[in-house]
């Protein structure tokens, strides 16, 4: 008997020992779904920027290719073999400088014939004239003597100007690049010998909208570089093409632009814009501040949050079924508070050390208690044009709106977050870390 009461109370110990870790297990997962359901989540670190109107200057931006206002590719008239170059690269040649020879002997000596033959039919021009004054030649003799004469000069000038072919002279001064031939190399004509540039003034073609047409004029300034953020060339609109090509609907645009230093080369890509008259007031946030998404263009805009005591309060009618009901729990409590003054008392003397030390952060609570809470609010905006890394906004925003401008891209509509303004993202990191 003593022995079936010990089994029955082991078995007894084992169920409520069964009983306690499930127990445990239930209120443990209930109480981790109700952290995690109350649980709000940390606030995001983000920068803003104010919102305020601003100067704006509009302008026509556009892409163009450079080249000279003087530039050619030289070739020969006639054939020949090479006798002489007489330039070498990147050589800045005068106008009429001779920069290749080729081989004239034969020319020369044709040349040299023919100059011999038209003194002689000369001097028998000149015989007939004295002939003719005396009344002893005849009017035939003289035509035909003054006829020779006049073959004879005109043969010199043809082969002088032959001889003149076998020279390559610059066109205008400039500057020569790279040699395309050697010397004892054979040429035919219309063979490239080299290229020459004048440096000195540039010109630049670009292409624009038709819609953006009216907007330019002869005689604008526009300025030009590698890239937007270094427009270091200023020149002026010297041609616009009258009519717009009907395939792409663009209209032919020339500028020009002084190149005293050589910093533009020839066939380089250029970016151009061509700044318009100043407005004021006008709206713009940095381009990071606006997101894009098949909605359309958002911005997320901070605001502060709405306190707790601004919703509707309860009535004391519903709170008092809710405070007599904790009452059995409070009462249910009292054991295991009693239960732990104990350990409680024997915690006061840790206690009061702690608070005898200086707390460096004890105003931390208070002043973070006065911060106000802030929140994000997904605003949909309109954009216009855009310059130097910054967009225009037509519709959506006002004058003191403060846009989130980095770290938008893990927010959502409601979130808090926590502003941060070290951090600009209109400067590379390089520059940051400078400073």
């Amino acid at each position: 008997m003593k022995r079936f009461f010990i089994i029955a109370g082991f078995l007894l110990l084992l169920a409520f020992v069964c009983v306690g870790i499930v127990g445990f297990n239930f209120m443990r997962d209930a109480g981790i779904k109700q952290y995690f359901a109350t649980m709000k989540p940390p606030a995001a670190t983000v920068s803003t920027v104010t919102v305020k109107p601003s100067e704006w200057t509009p302008g026509v931006e556009a892409i163009g290719t450079v080249n000279a206002v003087r530039g050619v590719d030289l070739t020969v008239e006639t054939s020949g073999i090479v006798k002489d170059i007489l330039f070498h690269a990147n050589q800045k040649v005068a106008a009429d400088a001779v920069l290749l020879q080729l081989d004239d002997a034969v020319e020369k000596a044709d040349l040299v014939a023919q100059k011999a033959q038209a003194a002689s039919d000369q001097a028998a021009l000149a015989r007939a004239i004295e002939l003719q004054r005396r009344g002893v030649g005849t009017d035939a003799t003289l035509d035909a003597a003054r006829a020779a004469a006049d073959a004879s000069a005109a043969q010199v000038n043809k082969l002088q100007a032959v001889l003149d072919q076998k020279q390559l002279s610059a066109p205008f001064g400039g500057t020569v690049g790279i040699p395309k031939i050697d010397i004892g190399q054979y040429l035919a004509p219309g063979n490239s010998v080299v290229t020459i540039q004048d440096l000195d003034t540039m010109r630049v073609d670009f292409t624009v909208p038709e819609q953006q047409l009216p907007l330019l004029k002869i005689g604008q300034t526009a300025k030009l570089g590698g890239n937007l953020s270094d427009m270091s060339f200023a020149g002026t609109i010297r041609g616009i093409d009258p009519k717009i090509d009907p395939a792409s609907r663009l209209v032919s645009i020339r500028g020009e632009v002084a190149n005293p230093e050589g910093k533009l080369t020839p066939g380089q890509f250029v970016q151009i814009r061509v700044e318009l008259p100043q407005e004021n007031n006008i709206i713009s946030v940095p381009q990071t501040a606006v997101t894009t998404s098949l909605y359309g263009d958002y911005v997320f805009v901070v605001e502060q949050a709405k306190p707790a005591a601004a919703a509707a309060p309860a009535k004391p009618e519903d709170q008092k079924p809710a405070g007599d009901a904790a009452k059995p729990q409070a009462d249910a409590s009292k054991p295991a508070t009693d239960a732990t003054k104990p350990a409680d008392n024997a915690m006061k003397p840790a206690d009061k050390a702690d608070s005898a030390k200086p707390n460096a952060d004890g105003p931390k609570p208070a002043d973070a208690a006065q911060q106000p809470a802030l929140v994000i609010s997904q605003v949909f905006v309109k954009l216009g044009r855009r310059n130097n890394g910054m967009v225009e906004i037509t519709e959506g925003l006002k004058a003191g709106d403060q846009v989130v401008t980095a770290g938008q891209n893990r927010l959502f509509n409601g979130m808090s977050v926590a502003v941060d303004n070290t951090v600009d993202p209109s400067k590379s990191a390089n520059k940051q870390v400078q400073q």
